[in-house]
């Protein structure tokens, strides 16, 4: 996520519910995309630093456990800008161009210059960020998809150009027979019906039975995953997509909920402020007396309703507004209730963290340590393949 400061109720419901249940299902790596955000604030960056900081405060708020996940700071793990540029040296422009939101960001932001390269190189450094890291799967929402399947692209260009090892298939038959003569069988069976017929669930299978052997080393591993598709070693991982829901939070004003908008609840907003800024959200323009009946569709305070409210709140707003039998003020104050108690607990968490930064700074500092170890890896696998291992 780019550094953006203090995170609102549209990031929670888009985003960090989504990680929360993600961390106790996979391995996951959440980090601040700081160079990210000089891609198209280059000139006038401002305090990204401070920006991170409060942002992983609200990460921690929200519910993220660094016991559970491994949170970073993009920048302070240098191998992504290694990588980055190793396969910039690989990849066709025509690629980077064709990128779906490319074009269609330069039209959003016509204010800012965006003829640069780290503008129009920023999916291949979203693609390094995720194949550093042989990623099996990357939550995005469905505009995102493009982005994945463009590293999936790039690792697969990767792989066919460096994955050729000397003497792969004997190193292939060596470790397949390390598995026992069993499962050994078995692998093979799986990859002729494969590669003879072009059977997917054979390919899935024995994908499957190379991901259950506890014993055998990673490099092993990535050499039969590339055996059993008849190719090479795979040194990146090819990453599936996470579909994960749009986010259905409005803003105050019935938009999207945006800070360009001015429409948003932060997620440590106090009380008063929230009541505030509830209290005074347009309402069906129809309803300027209290006994004036109204029409929920054309209230922003329904598209609220809708998120926070059980089958019978919304049944009692829609009657009580279409026979004005209810004021605008008596249905707002259940989404307040609403709005306050979710936030109450995320208030309770980060009060340490905003006490004293520098648990933030340690949190942040361990998970950069662990993400360096696992980018220290895939890349001495990339040097090597690409003949750059140096002595």
């Amino acid at each position: 996520m780019r550094p953006t400061g203090s995170l609102h109720l549209g990031h929670y419901h888009g985003v960090l519910k989504n990680w929360v249940r993600l961390q106790s299902e996979y391995p996951c790596l959440f980090f601040v995309a700081d160079w990210h955000a000089l891609t198209t604030d280059y000139e006038k960056p401002g305090d990204v630093q401070q920006s991170g900081i409060d942002m992983v405060i609200d990460w921690l708020a929200a519910g993220v456990d660094p016991a559970q996940a491994t949170l970073f700071v993009q920048s302070q793990v240098p191998e992504h800008a290694e990588l980055h540029l190793l396969l910039s040296m690989m990849t066709p422009l025509g690629w980077l161009e064709r990128v779906p939101t490319y074009k269609d960001q330069q039209e959003k932001l016509a204010d800012k210059d965006l003829s640069t390269y780290g503008f129009l190189g920023y999916p291949l450094l979203q693609s390094a960020d995720i194949l550093i890291y042989r990623a099996k799967f990357v939550p995005v929402g469905e505009d995102q998809v493009p982005h994945v399947e463009f590293t999936r692209e790039v690792a697969r260009r990767f792989n066919h150009l460096y994955g050729r090892e000397p003497g792969f298939e004997e190193k292939a038959k060596a470790a397949v027979k390390k598995m026992g003569a069993k499962k050994a069988r078995l692998l093979n069976e799986l990859r002729t019906k494969f590669l003879e017929a072009g059977d997917a669930g054979a390919l899935a299978r024995g994908q499957a039975l190379l991901d259950e052997q506890q014993n055998m080393t990673r490099i092993d591993r990535e050499r039969l995953y590339g055996w059993l598709e008849g190719t090479g070693k795979k040194i990146l991982v090819e990453p599936e997509a996470l579909l994960t829901e749009a986010s259905k939070m409005p803003g105050l004003d019935g938009q999207k909920m945006s800070k360009s908008y001015g429409n948003t609840i932060a997620l440590r907003e106090e009380p008063e402020s929230v009541a505030k800024k509830i209290k005074t959200m347009p309402t069906d323009p129809a309803r300027v007396k209290r006994t004036d009946k109204g029409n929920p569709e054309k209230c922003p305070v329904w598209e609220l309703h809708k998120v926070y409210s059980d089958e019978a709140r919304k049944k009692w707003v829609w009657t009580g507004c279409t026979t004005a039998g209810i004021g605008c003020l008596e249905c707002k104050q259940p989404v307040i209730d609403a709005v306050n108690a979710e936030l109450a607990p995320m208030r309770a968490r980060a009060q340490a963290y905003v006490d004293d930064p520098t648990l933030v700074r340690n949190i942040v500092a361990d998970g950069c340590e662990k993400a360096k170890r696992l980018a220290a890896e895939t890349m001495r696998d990339v040097r090597e393949s690409m003949g750059l291992n140096y002595p």
